[in-house]
């Protein structure tokens, strides 16, 4: 299939290719605060997330709430503070599902003759 019959064509990969949840984790100190947040294995709050890395409150806390659009994370308030977790089910079956969609789109290899 040529490259313009591929882009008319519509199969999973073109829903499960998200640009705002890639978006979202194309930037490093998100990275970092997921990274954190998944490892603590907990809802955590944005003051103790700021532990984590190297840039102010207000900062965090964008970070956090671009995070909470795009999918990757749950917000909770609980009186004036904000807790954050991950998403860990939506995230896997959704990676899981586009790395599915990308390995149906891998062209059959051809056997070799003897």
């Amino acid at each position: 299939m040529k490259p313009q019959e591929a882009s008319e064509c519509c199969g999973p990969i073109d829903d499960l290719l998200d640009a705002e949840l890639f978006k979202a984790l194309g930037e490093p100190t998100r990275l970092k605060l997921l990274s954190c947040l998944a490892k603590c294995g907990r809802p955590c709050s944005v003051t103790e997330l700021t532990e984590c890395c190297a840039v102010d409150f207000s900062v965090v806390s964008r970070h956090l709430s671009l995070l909470q659009k795009a999918g990757v994370l749950t917000a909770t308030k609980e009186g004036r503070t904000v807790f954050y977790a991950v998403r860990y089910k939506h995230l896997t079956e959704a990676f899981r599902a586009l790395a599915k969609s990308i390995e149906d789109c891998r062209p059959k290899r051809r056997s070799a003759k003897k």
